[in-house]
């Protein structure tokens, strides 16, 4: 996203009339969440400058800072102390669609009395996302950013997670992998492997917005078709 994101954390980049960030928010109000902490690394301050407190949005925001940028699976595990209950995750440079997605997704989890719950989607690119194995609706692997001759299908994970505090376990026992990052997909991946449930459901419309390319797509799909 260089060189835009020199001055502007992506998270702050607008898609429509708003940042991804704040349409992220607005899909955890929709579903009833008004509680949201928000993992910033450092360089990332002007993230707090812009949403504050959260009153503006109807939202209360805690901040948490990640001191080493180690991947997304500590990133999660830097909230731990403040988590006790089934909690959601969503990556903040995500633009999805509709914005009940997550509420949904919710619903889903709960229904099926999951420990993890997926937002996945038809990935183009399978080497930047999580690709999901699945049986029906259950998950059975989940392999991270494969060479696309590797990939085991085109099922992506969409950055939207729900989940159980048992992720907190998995993620204690996993390495570093791609990038040498501790990678949320290994953790989700230790679930599945020791028998807990793992699920996904698909999402109508999502952009990871990690390439200008990326967002000014979803720019031009949002104006033309006002999906906010």
């Amino acid at each position: 996203m260089k060189p835009y994101t020199n001055a502007v954390p992506k998270e702050l980049l607008l898609v429509g009339d708003k940042p991804i960030i704040e349409h992220v928010i607005e899909g955890l109000k929709i579903a009833g969440i008004k509680d949201i902490i928000v993992v910033i690394s450092r360089g990332k301050y002007a993230i707090i400058d812009y949403l504050g407190s959260g009153s503006s949005l109807g939202v209360q925001l805690t901040y948490v800072i990640q001191e080493k940028r180690e991947g997304l699976a500590k990133a999660v595990e830097c909230a731990k102390h403040l988590i006790n209950d089934t909690f959601v995750v969503v990556n903040a440079d995500n633009f999805f669609y509709p914005k009940d997605a997550i509420r949904d997704l919710i619903s889903f989890h709960f229904e099926q009395e999951a420990d993890a719950t997926i937002a996945a989607f038809e990935a183009e690119d399978v080497t930047r996302h999580g690709i999901i194995v699945a049986e029906g609706n259950r998950v059975i692997d989940i392999v991270e950013k494969p060479k696309p001759e590797e990939a085991p299908s085109k099922l992506g994970d969409a950055g939207i997670h729900v989940f159980e505090p048992v992720i907190f376990d998995a993620i204690s026992r996993i390495k570093p992998s791609v990038g040498n990052e501790y990678q949320l997909t290994d953790a989700i991946k230790m679930l599945v492997e020791t028998g807990r449930k793992v699920i996904f459901r698909k999402i109508d419309f999502h952009v990871d917005v990690g390439t200008v390319r990326d967002w000014r797509k979803v720019n031009e799909i949002v104006n033309l078709s006002k999906l906010i």
